[in-house]
């Protein structure tokens, strides 16, 4: 292939697929699908102002960028972009491009200070730092064959069940209460701590790929203390999204129990491939997704840059 005209443009609900695959390329960690990002272009926020970008060589989609602000916290003009761009057009500066135009979009909402997730890989931190982008937080990939036998589950304390996340569909506000505390903890360089119920509903209760038969809590006493969240493409392919666990239950091993019966009931489901992923630095969550047999399969970086 000769020809090197790009063309950015907004995404379309056409589009669905070819993002995806752009966005799993050599990142088999990923779980991304189709239904999910003609959900997220969908919502309607716009607090958020969220845009997704794409890039066309010869009329042929071959990458993206998903872009918005950050929500959920009192710190303010923070935004972020994440995308990629297929393997055999890269160096061809579809991806300089589709930065340059979340960049311009988020400038012009406010956003001084801009975060993209970047694989640890020499050639994207390099990208990264000629576009005036400073590393931050390194993150890590980990994957399961759920093929091969789970850790036997520990004695469960008295007075904890563990329930799915479907007994709570007609209120999910508990589970809510749950993750608003956690997520105050989570390491990163900007702290989660307003994080609005509506937005919580909108964005995470009601994501396409949000399974909530496998979304396990742990209820203590009658009330959920901690669960871990799960997204699944529907196959073979599961993707722990977030752990969560009210500061008052922790060291009682509800997080692990939970994680547990979640990957149980994938398995017996028929998924074949569990990931998930932890800062570097959250060293309880590391060491219990090794006791589950996680592996490192990749690394990724945060990216920051000022806009002015």
């Amino acid at each position: 292939m000769t020809s090197t005209e790009l063309t950015i443009r907004d995404f379309r609900p056409e589009d669905a697929e070819a993002v995806a695959t752009a966005h799993r390329a050599g990142r088999e960690h990923l779980v991304m699908t189709a239904e999910a990002l003609l959900w997220m272009n969908a919502r309607q926020n716009p607090d958020e102002h969220f845009r997704t970008f794409v890039v066309e060589s010869d009329g042929r989609v071959v990458g993206a960028v998903r872009c918005g602000l950050v929500l959920g916290t009192t710190t303010t003009g923070v935004g972020y972009a994440n995308g990629s761009v297929l393997p055999g057009f890269r160096r061809r500066g579809a991806a300089t491009a589709l930065l340059a135009a979340a960049e311009r979009h988020l400038a012009g909402h406010g956003v001084t200070e801009l975060h993209t997730w970047l694989d640890e890989e020499p050639d994207s931190l390099a990208f990264a730092s000629a576009r005036g982008y400073e590393l931050g937080s390194t993150a890590q990939f980990g994957g399961r064959d759920l093929t091969l036998p789970l850790p036997q589950a520990p004695v469960r304390p008295a007075g904890v069940e563990l329930r799915p996340a479907t007994d709570w569909a007609d209120d999910p506000r508990p589970l809510f209460l749950v993750e608003a505390e956690a997520i105050r903890d989570e390491p990163g360089e900007v702290s989660i701590d307003a994080l609005d119920y509506e937005e919580w509903l909108r964005d995470d209760w009601a994501r396409p790929d949000l399974d909530r038969g496998l979304t396990v809590v742990a209820v203590v006493d009658g009330a959920p203390a901690a669960f871990t969240m799960v997204q699944t493409d529907g196959v073979d392919r599961y993707w722990s999204a977030f752990t969560a666990c009210r500061r008052e239950f922790r060291g009682r091993g509800l997080s692990k129990l939970a994680k547990l019966e979640s990957l149980r009931l994938a398995a017996t489901a028929g998924y074949r491939h569990a990931y998930t992923s932890n800062d570097m630095t959250n060293a309880p969550m590391l060491a219990i997704n090794a006791w589950l047999g996680y592996e490192r399969c990749a690394g990724e970086r945060k990216g920051i840059k000022r806009l002015t």
